[in-house]
């Protein structure tokens, strides 16, 4: 790719960012008549990471894997997917969009690399009263994280942007329930902005934070500009802070069973376009008042299959390779952006049994 495509491309891609924040930031979707059932998914496998296509496989410190195109025709409620969960087996997932609907199904492989998507159900967000969310700023769901069972059968929560909350559900066959209540929300979340309130969220699945719910800010900064995190832990929420490398936002967060977490991040830039980052922080990194930077795993741009990337699932395969998979949010604007899932492969050399 040349670089005056790229930099047409870049612009197109900051029109979509700009026009879809503005423009589309309220008039997302309706989901108060969307019935949950079976949808079918289109995937269109990426085989290269490079747009103008190439055989490189290393990026980083990642292994590309491949990934996928996803398109539902004539369905306005596929679309703005931001968190993402997938079980173990790398295979059963669930989504949500920042528009109060949810996804699940199943990753089809063939010979390690994603195929096709399977067995999708797709259906909106119930409050507590059981109906639809249905104001806008309600449904601005951002991040999920599981805190027990699987994709199929568990306890999640996700959590909300724009109306700042952590809430939770269940999940079985048919899909996930009404609210069943709302985690406690810090003192200091009072002073997030609309849009830069709870943008990610997990639970943590190892280490001394293990079953503790972590959570950042889109755009809440410190005196440093660092990013502002919470961990609930010992029945209290105490801060943390997430260095700030380069101005990028935080999109994401998903934790390891060695008590790591990883974080993605999203730059945009007129005379660069969208970017995407992973970061991964140790388990000596985090914690209460502590500031952590982590090591940078990839950094991409749009030379690279990427988007809007939002949501992140982090998994260990049976060989102890760590799998991570990242979906984008098309701000429903189809015409300039896609729903894209991507995968990577990280050789975990560094990991140590995390204290318990």
């Amino acid at each position: 790719m040349t670089r005056m495509t790229w930099m047409m491309s870049a612009t197109v891609a900051g029109l979509a960012l700009i026009v879809a924040h503005t423009a589309f930031a309220d008039t997302k979707p309706d989901t108060s008549k969307l019935e949950a059932g079976p949808i079918s998914i289109s995937a269109l496998p990426i085989t290269s990471f490079q747009r103008g296509g190439g055989s490189e496989t290393r990026f980083g410190k990642l292994d590309f894997r491949g990934g996928l195109v996803l398109t539902v025709p004539n369905e306005p409620n596929f679309g703005g997917w931001s968190g993402l969960v997938l079980d173990e087996d790398g295979k059963s997932f669930i989504a949500v969009s920042d528009s109060g609907v949810w996804l699940t199904g199943a990753i089809r492989y063939q010979s390690a690399k994603p195929l096709a998507i399977d067995d999708a159900r797709m259906g909106p967000l119930l409050a507590s009263d059981g109906r639809p969310l249905k104001r806008a700023r309600d449904r601005d769901a951002e991040a999920m994280a599981l805190v027990s069972g699987t994709a199929g059968t568990g306890q999640l929560q996700i959590a909300f942007e724009q109306n700042a909350r952590i809430a939770r559900y269940e999940v079985a066959a048919g899909g996930l329930s009404a609210s069943r209540g709302l985690l406690e929300k810090p003192a200091k979340a009072r002073a997030m902005r609309r849009n830069g309130g709870f943008e990610a969220m997990t639970v943590m699945k190892g280490g001394p934070f293990a079953g503790s719910t972590v959570a950042i800010a889109e755009r809440l900064y410190d005196q440093s500009r660092n990013h502002t995190g919470w961990i609930w832990t010992s029945g209290a929420i105490k801060p943390f802070t997430l260095t700030n490398i380069g101005d990028f936002d935080i999109t994401d967060i998903a934790s390891l069973n060695d008590g790591s977490l990883f974080v993605l991040e999203r730059r945009f830039r007129w005379l660069e376009g969208v970017k995407m980052r992973i970061r991964r922080l140790s388990v000596a990194e985090l914690g209460p008042g502590k500031t952590a930077a982590g090591i940078i795993l990839i950094e991409a741009n749009l030379e690279n299959e990427i988007d809007n990337m939002e949501g992140l699932a982090v998994t260990r395969a049976a060989n102890g390779d760590i799998l991570l998979t990242a979906i984008s949010d098309d701000n429903f604007n189809r015409y300039l952006q896609r729903t894209v899932l991507l995968q990577f492969a990280l050789t975990d050399t560094q990991t140590v049994k995390a204290p318990q």
